[in-house]
């Protein structure tokens, strides 16, 4: 090959893959900057922190509560959701 068809092949590849791509997740890939990229996944990572904490709320531990018996709260709440993941029933709470 010749200097000048190199990146002419290399142009029509790019060209091809770009073209068989579908409409939305070329318009995704264009539009994602790394910015909105990072805030999307602090979003997410946000998100899951609230999900948690909602969960932990549901089984009992209050962080807005007294906190006397702050690690065991949070560690018996802990326990409550890690014995309904493996379908165990809940361990007995300690005051």
């Amino acid at each position: 090959m010749n200097k000048r068809t190199a990146p002419l092949a290399v142009l029509a590849l790019s060209v091809a893959a770009f073209v068989s791509m579908p409409i939305a997740q070329a318009q995704d890939t264009a539009a994602s900057t790394p910015k909105q990229i990072k805030k999307a996944q602090r979003k997410e990572a946000r998100a899951k922190k609230n999900a948690e904490l909602k969960q932990l709320e549901q089984d009992g531990y209050n962080p807005a509560g007294e906190q006397t018996n702050y690690p065991q709260n949070l560690q018996n709440a802990q326990s409550k959701i890690n014995a309904q993941k493996a379908g165990k029933p809940a361990p007995a709470s300690t005051p």
